[in-house]
């Protein structure tokens, strides 16, 4: 009787713990399904060139995605949003001496409202004469990306959380191999993301979205942007700066997401071509996974557990996969052709890695049609063995996490590509 009231309080206190438990997590168990043709137009007509792609397909996909996934954005860039950029911080001999480290405010501002992102950059000493850069958000604020004193608290983090912030510096440098980064001869831009979406629900309001046009008649739509898009947004936004910075390489910016994250950075890879490489880590349902395995995380698990990620529409696919007109393979398809790579973890079944390579797999068509290799192989590699064609991907030992063995391909993948 104590067991089952545990039960009952644990599914009552943690929903998304009780879901889990009825997830599929064996490939056996996994029903059929049938994903849609990336090359098949809504009117029956079958892609066969990048011009077709270009202008009818890939159009279709967009809508379809911001429709049924992600949402219709507010607006892209607003003229009516003034940007400035303050260094608040920059110390010349970071990592033993390496790298410079700068601390960068973008304030954006509308009327009354005012929203910062606070970056954390690192840029090689001994570097060429434009840099190429990696462009990633952390999750606990830039002070857990490395125990430095100096590493200034962003305020965004007392909208989600009241701990002691001092206490995590460097909680999660583990995720950062910030001085291999640098010994490539790359520069790492990060902010926490909690700065563009405090990632909790009833927060939009405090998000970057109420400075663009249309967030009051339309931030109740069902078919409106939220998190997803707002992270999207923010990633470009940081992208402006970049292109603001000589020292900077824009041609060459890999924008690089984990876990929800990862979702954002391929969303944002779909919305801005100036992004040269896009990297999902472990980025699962509504990232690089199939929905329409439905195995691990599902779309009635992520918006049940997570309702402000993705536009309210989502919802409506819930235990009806198989209705979603749009599959993740699309996702990835309209990366190209840039190049893009998806990583996943052995252990993390509940981002489910068979999933997030088959995208990579069935969108290796669309990019066949530009003359590139996509990863050519229908058998998932073994672990810690990399594919890296225009489309990469492997799967590593170990589980939901960013190490540096995933640094050491991805690092590889841009070589590779710039």
């Amino acid at each position: 009787m104590r067991y089952l009231l545990f039960l009952c309080v644990l599914s009552y206190a943690f929903p998304a713990l009780a879901q889990q438990r009825n997830a599929i997590e064996e490939e056996s168990k996994v029903p059929a399904y049938q994903l849609p043709d990336v090359l098949l137009s809504t009117n029956g007509e079958k892609v066969t060139s990048v011009e077709q792609w270009e202008k009818m397909r890939r159009p279709e996909l967009m809508w379809l995605f911001q429709e049924h996934v992600y949402g219709f954005p507010f607006a892209l860039k607003d003229a009516g949003i003034d940007v400035k950029y303050e260094k608040m911080r920059e110390f010349t001999n970071a990592l033993n001496g390496k790298a410079i480290q700068q601390q960068v405010k973008i304030v954006l501002s509308k009327g009354d409202i005012v929203r910062e992102i606070w970056m954390l950059i690192y840029l090689p000493k001994k570097a060429e004469t434009k840099i190429p850069v990696f462009l990633s958000y952390n999750f606990n604020g830039n002070h857990t990306v490395e125990a430095d004193p100096i590493i200034l608290i962003s305020p965004s983090l007392s909208k989600i959380s009241t701990k002691d912030q001092e206490a995590s510096r460097g909680e999660q440098s583990r995720r950062w191999s910030l001085e291999r980064i640098i010994d490539e001869g790359f520069a790492v831009i990060t902010a926490c993301y909690h700065d563009v979406y405090p990632d909790k629900m009833g927060m939009k309001d405090e998000s970057i979205l109420p400075l663009f046009d249309g967030y009051a008649a339309m931030k109740s739509d069902a078919h409106a942007e939220q998190a997803i898009g707002a992270w999207a947004k923010g990633y470009s936004i940081m992208m402006d700066y970049i292109e603001s910075v000589p020292a900077f390489d824009s041609q060459r910016v890999a924008v690089m997401g984990h876990s929800r994250q990862g979702k954002a950075a391929l969303w944002a890879g779909v919305l801005d071509s100036r992004f040269a490489i896009v990297i999902s880590n472990d980025s699962g349902c509504g990232g690089a996974a199939l929905s329409k395995r439905i195995f691990g995380e599902t779309v009635d698990h992520i918006t049940s557990s997570f309702p402000h990620w993705f536009c309210p529409a989502f919802t409506g696919y819930a235990n009806n996969e198989a209705a979603l007109p749009v599959d993740q393979h699309e996702l990835i398809a309209m990366i190209a052709p840039r190049p893009v790579y998806i990583a996943s973890a052995a252990e993390d079944l509940w981002a489910d890695p068979k999933g997030e390579f088959l995208s990579g797999v069935f969108a290796g068509t669309v990019y066949g049609l530009y003359g590139l290799k996509g990863l050519e192989t229908n058998e998932m590699p073994a672990i810690n063995t990399p594919i890296m064609n225009h489309i990469g991907y492997h799967v590593r030992t170990g589980g939901h996490d960013v190490t540096d063995f995933d640094w050491q391909q991805f690092i590889a993948f841009a070589k590779k590509h710039f």
